[in-house]
């Protein structure tokens, strides 16, 4: 037996050990371009790796996760935010015998599509394609397109079916297929509605007294005691369930404090006030190269022109995004 054969037969036993039933199984590898399996890596392992030695995920450190271009070291990135969550979903993934090597590498490759500015970003990139190309866009598709399309110069990483399904369905209505998506799914809440409470208190946004007393007693007052009592009740009322579930005590307290977030912080007078600068910045490049096509690298040479222009755009970081900005407008 050789030796890829004989680590993939270490492997399926250890899971058929240690996993639960519905757990996802790591092989067989299912690629819609087939390759050798790895005799060191399992199939969700090399797939962590492409992602992580990606182009697109190192971009993410220069990425906005709320705040935008905040003046202080601590401030969320996308990429402290990728971290934060995918630790927080690994921990479920083993409290619950699911595959921690699938839950990592969906929880590393989730956000790779999100364009500068944050969630306004999106929003101002969203309204300029359906005003000029009456499509529109969506971070979770194009996070998908990333990986699928644009990385290694077109060709894209031939991740796993699994690890694709997770990437894309890990907002929105639709569930992912296997029980270690959906665990992104709902950690990717747990984690940005936490850390972002932090970094309103950071920025003064909000002061303690501010956040809602009734959801803060029951779910802590620190940051790591509300994300250690979510991930108990997730683990708790997830095992033998089938599915990914809160209780509805916790699970509707941690809603209630994301609605919280949503009126005073991401939709509050500071964000709107950025909004405006943000979709000015987004729909000015957005303009200027729909009038000059031939500006924009040709990432995917089968693409639309607005295809394109939004591949460069969601592609740029928040200072890259404001320095061409600037450029091309000598605005300050």
């Amino acid at each position: 037996m050789d030796a890829t054969a004989t680590f993939e037969a270490r492997v399926c036993a250890w899971e058929e050990e240690f996993l639960v039933p519905e757990a996802t199984r790591s092989y067989p590898a299912r690629r819609q371009t087939e390759e050798p399996d790895s005799p060191v890596r399992t199939p969700f392992q090399r797939d962590r790796d492409r992602i992580v030695h990606s182009k697109a995920f190192r971009r993410l450190k220069h990425k906005t996760q709320v705040f935008v271009a905040p003046e202080g070291d601590h401030y969320r990135t996308r990429l402290t935010h990728t971290l934060e969550a995918c630790g927080i979903a690994r921990t479920v993934a083993r409290a619950l015998g699911l595959n921690e090597d699938l839950t990592e590498a969906i929880g590393l490759g989730h956000d790779l599509g999100h364009p500068p500015f944050g969630h306004a970003g999106e929003e101002a990139l969203d309204a300029a394609l359906r005003v000029r190309c009456g499509t529109g866009f969506k971070h979770n598709e194009h996070s998908l397109r990333v990986v699928e399309v644009l990385e290694r110069d077109g060709r894209g990483l031939n991740l796993t079916e699994q690890v694709r399904d997770g990437i894309l369905n890990h907002t929105g209505s639709r569930k992912p297929a296997s029980l270690e998506g959906r665990v992104v799914k709902l950690v990717d809440r747990v984690a940005y509605i936490n850390h972002d409470i932090d970094d309103a208190l950071r920025a003064e946004i909000l002061r303690p007294d501010d956040l809602p007393a009734a959801e803060i007693e029951l779910l802590g007052e620190s940051g790591s005691t509300r994300i250690d009592k979510l991930v108990r009740d997730i683990v708790e009322c997830s095992r033998g369930a089938g599915d990914i579930v809160q209780s509805e005590e916790v699970g509707g307290a941690m809603l209630r404090l994301r609605k919280f977030m949503f009126d005073r912080v991401y939709l509050g007078p500071l964000a709107r006030s950025e909004h405006e600068r943000v979709h000015r910045v987004m729909r000015g490049l957005f303009d200027h190269y729909t009038e000059r096509p031939g500006e924009v690298p040709v990432l995917d040479a089968g693409a639309s022109e607005c295809q394109r222009i939004a591949d460069y755009l969601a592609g740029m970081t928040d200072r890259y995004c404001m320095a061409k900005y600037a450029e091309l407008t000598e605005w300050r």
